[in-house]
């Protein structure tokens, strides 16, 4: 079969953030409805990493039809409970805990290690029955997208590794500690590049294994860029931060839950911010240049478009500490988890309905108020792909 030309250069960008990925999906369903119903995909290029890689590859496989890919994945978010991610019974999770104290009494004597505070394997089930990992060809070869990439971070190697699907004309890349390679998608690697550090167990893929994506990912549009994009959209799942944080004095000592929460706000978050800058940094550097120089230095400005939370979702996970499974709520208090300082890893980790349509419901609203400057930047995007 003959494959069609590559799709357009539109991106999308989701990034981690375990349960706050839900807040992806708000953004999502506005874009769907801001998007006439027989538009096409208006992301042929799709990266994603931990749990926004989840996201993004239940959207190639169903790029064939963006509306109806957009409901189903909501559906799927709305209906979450922790059961499906990880085993949370009362056994299982004191069984786990067990397993640690031993092994540190016995200073790793044991013939199994500890790999991880929860079992994923659920999780590894959901996305059998969420994504139909065959339509992410289909979407490739009928011309409806052009790649998708999947971010991990590899534990010998400490690369970040994208594994990539994509029309053939796209290649690999190689940059330092980051490099991207093709392969065929499935859930093996969207279970690698969720599995949060100490969280849930790494995934061996080939010759090594893969942790979260967002560890060490310095770059987190690269992909995008090495993949053709021009025009990217980008969506977060912290506020972006216009001035620093007041300096307030603090005379109790930090929680486990708050030391923890800053460690994982520093995986998910610091990165694509950091990027975010860069990128638009160059693109000024880049428009003072003459056309013909620019030509001659092979370099091109990256149209950039994000939407971030415009509050804290930490916040929002407060209210349903009740959902939490009855032993991980016990862990979690222990840690500091529900103290005000610390709620920010309860925010991660609470894979539940209640919670997450909280935050579809909070993706949904603060997209549409920018419906505007959006509607503008798929329309635009809309009329690259034509003209291509």
């Amino acid at each position: 079969m003959r494959q069609p030309p590559c799709a357009g250069r539109t991106a999308l960008i989701l990034s981690g953030g375990g349960a706050r990925a839900a807040y992806q999906v708000g953004v999502l369903l506005a874009i769907a409805r801001l998007s006439p119903r027989h538009s096409g995909n208006p992301f042929p290029i799709l990266c994603g990493t931990s749990a926004g890689g989840i996201n993004a590859a239940a959207l190639a496989a169903g790029a064939d039809d963006f509306h109806h890919a957009v409901r189903e994945l909501a559906r799927a978010w709305l209906q979450l409970t922790p059961e499906q991610v990880y085993r949370a019974s009362m056994p299982a999770l004191f069984g786990r805990a067990a397993h640690w104290v031993v092994s540190l009494l016995v200073g790793g004597l044991g013939r199994y290690n500890p790999r991880s505070f929860l079992d994923n394997r659920p999780l590894g089930q959901l996305l059998g029955r969420m994504i139909d990992f065959a339509g992410i060809d289909r979407s490739i070869q009928l011309g409806y997208l052009r790649a998708l990439a999947i971010t991990a971070s590899g534990y010998t190697s400490g690369q970040s590794v994208s594994f990539f699907q994509g029309c053939d004309a796209l290649e690999g890349w190689q940059r330092a500690q980051r490099i991207g390679t093709r392969t065929q998608i499935g859930a093996e690697h969207l279970l690698a590049s969720s599995a949060i550090p100490f969280v849930f167990p790494a995934a061996h893929l080939n010759r090594e294994y893969f942790g979260d994506g967002s560890v060490r990912q310095v770059a987190p549009i690269s992909p995008a860029i090495h993949l053709g994009a021009e025009r990217v959209l980008v969506i977060g799942v912290a506020p972006q931060r216009e001035e620093p944080p007041p300096r307030e004095r603090v005379v109790a000592y930090p929680p486990i839950a708050q030391v923890a929460g800053h460690l994982l706000d520093s995986i998910f978050i610091d990165g694509l911010e950091a990027d975010l800058e860069r990128v638009r940094r160059i693109n000024r550097t880049v428009g003072l240049l003459p056309e013909s120089e620019r030509v001659r230095l092979g370099l091109r400005p990256i149209e950039v478009f994000s939407i971030t939370p415009s509050r804290p979702l930490e916040r929002l996970a407060m209210p349903h500490r009740s959902t939490f499974p009855p032993g991980l709520r016990f862990m979690l208090s222990g840690l500091g988890a529900f103290r005000r300082q610390g709620t920010v890893v309860a925010s991660y980790v609470l894979f539940h309905h209640e919670y997450t349509r909280q935050l579809i419901r909070l993706g949904y609203r603060d997209a549409m108020v920018q419906r505007t400057a959006l509607t503008e930047f798929l329309s635009a995007g809309q009329r690259v792909t034509i003209a291509d």
